[in-house]
């Protein structure tokens, strides 16, 4: 076989997990763009450091072992990203403001195409899109960094106990408590739960087509109707988040009134329903970018709205469109 054909086997091979592998990592990192640089930082390492593999462990178990270190190489720095209501109590919408902390604080949403393999068992699917959720990947952050791949690996990924101990270069009873001090963790960070979306049944697809009337219409009873009365909101980069009813729509028609005449693109994001929202144009010509809203749903109801307003990182990443025209419609881009 020529070195070429080697060379196009091998790519092959290696890319074949890059998905799986950049879930992986955005778990453990909390960061879609630290997820893929990581995996491309593994892709890399696995390149050059190939002929040393000899087979002993299978290729997949092999490229982890490589991910897990370059993930725990990143995390020593010991910042862990988080959500606004992870840093602080929720603020009275008479006491709002908008203070602004750095990228690195938030935990950052996520394509469900990026991180999620195509699985056909509906379990597995439901487990896959249940754990890479804003609150559950929120919740792990809270972990050691060990503890967060052991954690993954057992209960996310199903592996044994013996594969994890191999691939961390530690012992069964070391991965077994330290699974054990995770789920102790996790516990205590409760989070909340959310209602299956995979696929959307009838119920769910109504809620939100009469969210989205609600919103684009503007009508703040329409809209409260629909969200739990604890429903949360956030905003990062901002580190202010709201709580209830009354506050929510305090700012809705207050600062937030700047939304009123929006337009929302539905997408998806880190398992859940997630919608492109557009603002009207300064020029009058159609709708500009304006957030990137994840929705959590729970009981029949909308239990969170977190608005990621960094649309210049957010709608590339997410295939979205730059700008709507006066109707509503994708305007082609230039260079399409």
């Amino acid at each position: 076989m020529s070195d070429l054909a080697t060379t196009q086997d091998l790519d092959s091979r290696l890319e074949k997990h890059r998905k799986e592998l950049t879930g992986y990592c955005y778990r453990m990192l909390g960061s879609s763009f630290e997820a893929e640089d990581a995996v491309q930082d593994t892709m890399v390492r696995a390149w050059r450091s190939f002929e040393k593999f000899e087979g002993r462990s299978s290729l997949r178990s092999w490229l982890y072992r490589i991910a897990t270190n370059v993930c725990l190489d990143m995390l020593t720095a010991g910042n862990r990203r988080a959500r606004p209501m992870d840093l602080s109590g929720p603020t009275p919408v008479a006491q709002a403001q908008l203070n602004a902390r750095p990228e690195i604080t938030w935990l950052e949403p996520v394509p469900d195409g990026r991180v999620l393999p195509s699985v056909v068992d509906p379990a597995e699917t439901a487990v896959e899109r249940e754990t890479i959720r804003l609150a559950f990947v929120a919740a792990l952050q809270h972990l050691p960094p060990k503890q967060r791949a052991v954690l993954i690996l057992r209960e996310v990924l199903a592996w044994k106990a013996s594969e994890v101990a191999e691939l961390l270069d530690t012992s069964v009873a070391s991965v077994n408590s330290a699974l054990q001090r995770a789920r102790a963790t996790l516990t205590e960070q409760g989070p909340a739960a959310s209602d299956a979306a995979d696929p959307l049944d009838e119920e769910q697809q109504q809620l939100l087509e009469r969210y989205v009337a609600a919103f684009e219409g503007y009508d703040m009873k329409a809209l409260t109707a629909l969200l739990r009365e604890d429903a949360t909101m956030s905003m990062p980069p901002y580190d202010l988040w709201l709580r209830g009813h009354d506050d929510i729509v305090g700012w809705m028609l207050g600062v937030g009134d700047v939304c009123r005449g929006s337009k929302l693109v539905p997408t998806v994001a880190n398992g859940s329903p997630a919608f492109a929202h557009y603002h009207p144009s300064a020029d009058g010509e159609g709708y500009e970018p304006w957030a990137l809203i994840v929705l959590e749903l729970s009981d029949g109801k909308v239990g969170g709205m977190d608005f990621f307003l960094d649309t210049k990182r957010w709608f590339p990443l997410f295939d979205l469109p730059k700008r709507l025209d006066k109707a509503g419609e994708p305007v082609a881009s230039e260079n399409s």
